[in-house]
């Protein structure tokens, strides 16, 4: 199980890579894992302000349908096209091609709160 030491975690397996106040955010190699093939991503809060933990969109996979959770609050500015057309690239690269949206984040401090690759290895066990 890959879990990148450069970027933050949540309790909700998702990922966060923060360059200035734009953080990328993606689902763990865990959480897709967990979901199997995944076969369908839908955001469409494009454009919207969310508090952190409010939910972004959702993942389907062969085995489930998951909420996906805004790692910290700001504004929806992009969501990753990629995946409505090939929702697989989740599975093949969690970390890089399958990233799910980018967002604008109101504080970054907040950045600081979320799990270290050291926490969350030990939160997936």
């Amino acid at each position: 199980m890959d879990i990148p030491k450069e970027l933050k975690y949540t309790k909700d397996h998702e990922w966060v890579r923060l360059e200035g106040d734009i953080a990328t955010v993606g689902v763990t190699d865990f959480a897709q894992g967990e979901l199997g093939d995944v076969v369908y991503v839908e955001v469409e809060t494009l454009g919207e302000t969310l508090d952190a933990e409010e939910v972004f969109g959702t993942i389907e996979a062969v085995k489930t349908v998951s909420d996906l959770f805004m790692p910290l609050a700001g504004e929806v500015l992009e969501v990753n096209d990629n995946i409505e057309d090939e929702p697989e690239i989740v599975n093949e690269d969690a970390y890089g091609k399958g990233w799910m949206i980018k967002i604008k984040v109101s504080d970054v401090s907040k950045f600081d709160s979320l799990l270290s690759a050291e926490e969350y290895r030990v939160l997936v066990g």
